[in-house]
């Protein structure tokens, strides 16, 4: 990107900055360094992030239940902020023993040690890595190394996480938390450097750490929580920018981008026109599905140009749509549109499920067309496959929505594995001019300009086969009444996104994770919007 067009977050927010910004360990370290710089000092943040930590520990471990804490304390100032949560917990009333092999550790943790040592608490000492009989501990507090890991943890630090590790398979109940992030996690990129703590809880410190965020790490790092150190916003903005380029996808965030309230004089067409083609006689159910995500989207006017076979079951499904019957092939999928179809009339066309890959006029009519456009499934392959991709003149927001197989197909330069998604996700769009929804676990968003963002909340209950149609049916409707009404469609990108991942948590909570087949999760959608509308 050149550096006179700095990364430009598309959306709008009240929320405080350091809720949602997705750092670095170069970046964090410059930010506390600015602090420090300002005054701050280490002590006294060191004091502030053990008792906050120590406050959050009492409460996913009581003492009536929990007594017992063991504690693993690096050299570090991870093992600072370890000494200081052993103390607050030993002053109230818990039995705290604290493992920390180090000989010289850094000054400050060595002063916390000393005083921890002082008030009685228990030091944990020739321990044999090899017995894997449990403890009496209830619950294990991990501080052996914070952000910044490089290198794989070396011997003893090494064992004593593979130990932890077999604990934890043993008693999958057994409460493991880690400070700031598990032990062996790289602080960027989520992997594994060599072994890392199988967390239940991450306790993130003051800024989310990008590596926290990334399909790979969710098994390590567990349920994971952010503890606000109250680091100033001007300078968080000072190391990453005015508009910090990586973001995460809160809920109070994504409630700024609802297209609430409905003017009272509005009308169907200022709510927006969506074209949504889709399904042929192979993957019936995919019209059926996106049309219910666009029903769920609250669009104006949802027309849906099927394979003319389909007319009657979309129509059944969808009564309040029109349904746009196109001449079909031998084998069922759409053959071409019929004339009196003109996509250049819609706020917003989003195509692809269930399309087979015959229909590959698609790619040509859509070349130019100047409105809003959302590909997917069959569009993505149709797309990779033209020859013809990038589409050019994008005059209006064009956003590509692959899983990573797809993403592999039309960027095969940006899908190397030494990447992250967002990294991916970031350099694709950049390369095509286009917003690129890189689904997984934590789906990617990234915008031409260089923002990314990362939705993070989700569920595994979305990996199922239809999932996708929905999200495209809903994030059309909204791209589609943004359009209309002279907002930016592209915020709406980040809406879809965050409302779906919201509407298969509500799911799962009701039907747990195996019950959220496709159709279940569009009658989901509403439901979670009102969860998300709630203060």
């Amino acid at each position: 990107m050149p550096p006179d067009r700095p990364p430009i977050p598309p959306y709008p927010s009240l929320e405080p900055l350091e809720e949602r910004v997705l750092v670095t360990a170069a970046q964090m370290r410059a930010i506390e360094e600015g602090v420090f710089q300002a005054g701050m000092p280490v002590a006294a943040l060191m004091e502030k992030a053990g008792t906050l930590l120590a406050q959050r520990i009492m409460e996913l471990c009581p003492r009536t239940t929990h007594g017992k804490i063991g504690i693993l304390a690096g050299p570090g100032h991870n093992g600072g902020d370890a000494w200081v949560v052993a103390r607050e917990l030993h002053l109230r009333g818990y039995q705290v023993s604290v493992w920390a092999p180090s000989p010289r550790p850094k000054p400050l943790t060595a002063d916390h040690q000393r005083y921890g040592l002082s008030l009685g608490i228990s030091r944990l000492e020739d321990w044999d890595f090899e017995d894997d009989r449990p403890r009496e501990q209830d619950a294990w507090v991990d501080g052996l190394l914070g952000f910044g890991l490089e290198q794989p943890p070396r011997d003893p630090l090494d064992s004593a996480i593979q130990w932890l590790n077999r604990q934890r398979r043993q008693s999958p109940r057994l409460p493991v938390i880690s400070l700031d992030l598990p032990s062996g996690l790289h602080t960027d990129n989520g992997q594994t450097l060599g072994v890392a703590v199988e967390s239940s809880h991450t306790l993130c410190l003051g800024l989310w750490k990008r590596g926290l965020w990334q399909d790979r790490a969710l098994a390590t790092v567990g349920q994971a929580q952010r503890l606000s150190l109250g680091l100033p916003e001007s300078q968080i903005r000072a190391v990453l920018g005015e508009n910090p380029p990586w973001q995460l996808l809160t809920v109070a965030y994504l409630g700024n981008l609802l297209p609430l309230p409905i003017p009272p004089d509005t009308h169907k067409y200022r709510r927006g026109r969506l074209l949504l083609v889709a399904g042929s006689r192979t993957y019936r159910g995919a019209a059926v599905l996106a049309a219910l995500g666009a029903r769920a989207s609250g669009v104006g006017l949802l027309s849906v140009a099927v394979p003319q076979g389909l007319q009657a079951q979309v129509s059944a499904a969808v009564p309040e749509a029109l349904v746009i019957p196109c001449p079909e092939t031998p084998q069922g999928a759409i053959a071409a549109f019929p004339p009196h179809l003109d996509p250049q009339a819609f706020d917003t066309v989003a195509l692809g499920p269930g399309l087979t890959l015959e229909p590959a006029f698609l790619v040509e009519v859509m070349q130019d067309l100047g409105v809003p456009q959302v590909w997917d499934a069959d569009g993505l392959t149709l797309l990779a496959q033209s020859g013809a991709f990038p589409l050019s003149n994008p005059t209006a927001p064009r956003v590509l929505t692959p899983h990573p197989g797809e993403f592999r197909r039309l960027f095969p330069d940006w899908a190397t594995a030494d990447l992250t998604p967002g990294e991916k996700a970031q350099g694709a769009a950049q390369a095509s001019g286009a917003i690129v929804v890189l689904k997984g676990a934590c789906t990617a968003i990234a915008h031409p300009q260089g923002a990314v963002w990362i939705q993070g909340d989700s569920t595994p209950a979305l990996a199922r086969g239809g999932s996708g149609d929905v999200l495209t049916g809903l994030m059309g409707g909204l791209m589609a009444m943004a359009q209309a009404q002279g907002r930016d469609p592209a915020t709406q990108v980040a809406l879809a996104v965050g409302w779906h991942a919201r509407a298969g948590l509500y799911g799962a909570d009701r039907r747990s994770p195996l019950g959220v087949d496709a159709h279940h999760l569009s009658q989901c959608l509403i439901p979670a919007l009102q969860g998300m509308l709630q203060p």
